[in-house]
């Protein structure tokens, strides 16, 4: 079994990638959609049930995203045959990365990423001010800190049938 982590920012595309991979045959699983992931309290680490929408200001600094090892050690488990795709990202996802054996992160540019922040229609995310700020923040950190944990960087403002085959590829290479 190969379990492979798709990740990147918000509006990289890994929704979109994990829904071809689908397409395709693949075991791919979005860690948003799928409840992989949840926001927490980072003052008391209590889930929160019900967030507001839009955030309020300062919502992002105390409350984050986070995956639940438990789901991803069960996508393990079920998965042992074959490859399987978790696409998603998580502010905890360090804790979780011993679980994977390819790491994939994708990347885009910042004016792309403000375009599909407020063009997308299968995530809120990004739209109100506050989040495409954070996004913005993040985003030039994610190529460095990937290549640091070993993984394949994939553009993805490329086509999408061509980010996927990367995908695929980075999980073919030795």
């Amino acid at each position: 079994m190969t379990l492979v982590w798709v990740t990147g920012n918000s509006g990289t595309g890994k929704s979109t990638v994990c829904g071809v991979l689908r397409a395709r045959g693949f075991v791919a699983v979005d860690a948003d959609e799928d409840g992989f992931c949840r926001w927490f309290d980072r003052a008391d680490g209590e889930v929160v049930t019900d967030p507001p929408y839009p955030v309020p200001e300062g919502w992002l600094d105390r409350f984050g995203w986070e995956i639940v090892r438990e789901r991803v050690e069960t996508l393990v488990e079920e998965s042992r045959s074959r490859i399987a795709f978790l696409c998603g990202s998580a502010e905890n996802e360090a804790d979780i990365l011993d679980l994977f054996d390819v790491i994939v992160c994708l990347v885009i540019d910042d004016e792309t990423l403000r375009q599909r922040l407020a063009t997308r229609t299968t995530n809120p995310f990004g739209r109100h001010p506050e989040e495409l700020a954070a996004a913005l923040q993040w985003n030039p950190r994610m190529r460095p800190l990937y290549k640091s944990r070993g993984a394949t960087i994939i553009d993805g403002c490329k086509p999408v049938t061509e980010v996927v085959d990367s995908v695929i590829a980075a999980v073919q290479e030795p």
